[in-house]
């Protein structure tokens, strides 16, 4: 199964509540930060809600 590599790039302050929430659900602490997640629907939709602060980059197995 794919995996993807999530790091966050900007800053969470000033952004709204659900993208702070969304953040913390994926894993991310704080800035330059990465986690490892499945590829699956749901990751995707978290993604999508904060992909202004985030970078992703798909890892292959």
């Amino acid at each position: 199964m794919k995996k993807i590599k999530i790091t966050q790039i900007k800053s969470k302050i000033g952004h709204k509540k659900y993208q702070k929430a969304t953040l913390k659900a994926l894993g991310i602490r704080k800035m330059n930060h990465s986690v490892i997640k499945e590829d699956c629907p749901q990751i995707r939709g978290m993604i999508e809600t904060v992909n202004h602060l985030v970078k992703t980059e798909e890892i292959s197995e």
